[in-house]
């Protein structure tokens, strides 16, 4: 094992975890409490969930991310004007802007819940989600060397 398999492992396992919690709030934690809580108790509920997960995000999630995916760049030989070129440049481009546009959302989803736009905070939630889901493949595609 080399030092850039513990680095590529820590990226991976970071955004393993914020995706998959995307994924078990928006499957598990929301249809059960829509179902077995009260308005008051679910808000509740759901409010302790969303902001542990902005914790978790500030502090673990986009450090990690931002540290090891500079790192593997870096490793690379990865340079601005690569990010332009066919093959490996432009899907890491294509994942670095949906990856930011997935943090605007993520962002803009906890400011609308705190400000109680309900429908806002679900568009917001979804576009997340789904933006998460497309950095996953991006991510797939790159070779792990």
């Amino acid at each position: 094992m080399t030092w850039w398999t513990v680095v590529r492992f820590l990226h991976v396992l970071s955004a393993a975890l914020w995706v998959g919690g995307q994924l078990t709030v928006s499957l598990v934690v929301l249809p059960l409490a829509r179902r077995l809580l009260d308005e008051e108790r679910r808000g509740g509920l759901l409010k302790a969930v969303g902001q542990r997960f902005g914790v978790f995000t500030v502090a673990v999630f986009l450090p990690v991310q931002i540290a090891t995916g500079v790192a593997i760049a870096a490793h690379k030989g990865v340079t601005w004007g690569s990010l332009a070129e066919p093959g490996y440049g432009r899907v890491l481009a294509a994942k670095l802007l949906v990856f930011g546009l997935v943090m605007v959302a993520a962002a803009l989803h906890g400011w609308a819940s705190v400000a109680g736009r309900a429908v806002f905070a679900r568009a917001t939630a979804l576009a997340g989600l789904v933006g998460s889901v497309a950095v996953v493949l991006l991510a797939t595609a790159l070779p792990a060397t």
